[in-house]
């Protein structure tokens, strides 16, 4: 499972990375490269991974380099793994200037009691979310994801498929603002729903066509 950091290290050549894109599948592609063989001796390069041993990017302890497959090219060597390391430091450097560890990080399902009424209030952040999720999506890995991209400190308009979205600031701050109530938004085409409490259970729900219709 590709994770960030990742990278493609090629036999010759520069390594391969991208802020923001942490599939091997999409940098492999991006280079033009072709993963077609399991022999060591064959391979032309290797799939990194450098990742925190407490698995916290806000706040990492030791970084790990791994070769994420099970199969290690016969010519790799410290040589291979220092250049890594050097995609990594500048990696680092673009992520950290962009990334706001000083942000509360919230789990909507431990660390915040849902409401025990839905009102108006949280309605209205629904549909917002709704014509959000027109453009964008609306799942809840949607939401999971909104919040993430919270901490991100992303001028508005570097958003991607945010072109018909109005409004200021971060693009998808009604999901973040449901999160931090406790409510976490799902959609199976039909019905919106509210999900909140340790056991994400529906307190909510609403069909489509009535939220879109509500004032």
């Amino acid at each position: 499972m590709c994770k960030a950091f990742s990278c493609i290290c090629p036999e010759v050549g520069e390594v391969i990375w991208k802020l923001g894109m942490d599939s091997h599948v999409d940098l492999i592609s991006k280079a033009g490269l072709k993963d077609d063989t399991n022999d060591s001796n064959h391979l032309t390069f290797a799939k990194i991974e450098i990742t925190p041993n407490n698995r916290d990017y806000r706040h990492p302890d030791k970084w790990t380099l791994h070769i994420d497959e099970s199969i290690t090219p016969s010519w790799w060597s410290k040589g291979y793994e220092a250049a890594c390391w050097d995609a990594h430091n500048a990696w680092c450097r673009q992520l950290y200037k962009i990334l706001d560890i000083k942000k509360e990080v919230v789990n909507p399902f431990k660390d915040v009691k849902p409401p025990k009424k839905i009102t108006e209030k949280h309605i209205k952040l629904l549909q917002k979310w709704d014509s959000v999720g027109s453009s964008v999506g609306s799942s809840v890995w949607d939401s999971v994801w909104a919040s993430v991209g919270s901490l991100f400190d992303i001028p508005r308009d570097q958003w991607k498929y945010c072109e018909k979205l109005t409004g200021q600031g971060y693009p998808f701050q009604s999901a973040v603002d449901l999160w931090k109530l406790g409510l976490v938004p799902s959609f199976d085409g039909k019905v919106w729903r509210l999900h909140g409490g340790p056991k994400a259970e529906v307190l909510f729900k609403i069909g489509v066509d009535e939220l879109r219709e509500y004032k």
